[in-house]
């Protein structure tokens, strides 16, 4: 059979790689990311499958199909050449492919790279970009655990406390609720935890200056450096230093100018 190359973007750097193989699983990855980069979650789960087929893997038709198809659009998003409602039916249609690959993924994957509570802070009902951060991180190898909007500290500690999270992530969206993501941290400290768990800040208003001043362990622009965030702060030869999502994906500026 042909051997044929499809480039992608990848879903963890944000550069341009190139993958090979049989032309029937690259035209597979390719349908995949067409697919996904369309918004089109009804096909999704078929074409999944017939990715699977092929002979790939599931990691495989996960970061080279789905992932990189959502990636695609995040990359305009950044660039101002995609909205919100774009990356929101992009992340749709990826997730639509997840239940085909999950049990594939958890037989394999072993423990998971860590496990994270998510959520948008008390006072704050708003839902965009929480989930498409979920769902990076699950892509990814994390274990989320989605604890929804409107989240007071107590239930954050509750929550971290039931799953032994490794990481908490906060969101705001408002400049009114963005110092709760600061009573939250301050919680922990009065329970014992702050020590125990690492803390990640996000939301449209949320600045790195804003979450290192307030306590916070690490911040992300987008879900795709919130990954990277995610990965440093779990990595055994993270010092301690805050972790700024802008300088991680300044780092991979010139691959993803390829």
């Amino acid at each position: 059979m042909t051997t044929e190359i499809l480039s992608i973007i990848d879903p963890v750097t944000g550069g341009t790689r190139e993958i090979s193989g049989p032309s029937n699983q690259i035209a597979a990855l390719r349908e995949l990311i067409g697919l996904v980069e369309r918004g089109d979650h009804n096909k999704v789960p078929t074409a999944t499958e017939k990715a699977l087929e092929t002979g790939l893997s599931a990691l495989e038709v996960l970061m080279n199909g789905l992932q990189a198809g959502l990636a695609v659009v995040g990359e305009r998003f950044k660039r101002q050449k995609a909205f919100i409602p774009e990356v929101l039916m992009t992340a749709r249609a990826m997730k639509a492919g997840m239940p085909v690959l999950k049990p594939l993924l958890t037989a394999t994957q072993g423990k998971p790279q860590g496990v994270v509570v998510l959520g948008t802070v008390k006072g704050d009902l708003h839902d965009v970009g929480r989930g498409i951060v979920g769902t990076m991180m699950e892509g990814a190898g994390f274990q989320v655990h989605d604890v929804g909007v409107n989240v007071a500290p107590e239930v954050f500690i509750a929550k971290i406390k039931e799953v032994n999270a490794d990481i908490i992530g906060m969101s705001a969206l408002l400049s009114t609720t963005m110092m709760m993501q600061k009573a939250t941290i301050q919680a922990l400290r009065d329970a014992g935890m702050r020590d125990t768990v690492k803390v990640m800040s996000g939301g449209a208003p949320v600045t790195a200056a804003f979450a290192e001043e307030v306590g916070a362990d690490g911040w992300a622009p987008d879900a795709l450096t919130a990954v990277e965030a995610a990965k440093v702060l779990m990595g055994t030869d993270w010092n301690g230093k805050f972790v700024s999502g802008a300088a991680l994906s300044r780092a991979r500026a010139p691959a993803a100018a390829c």
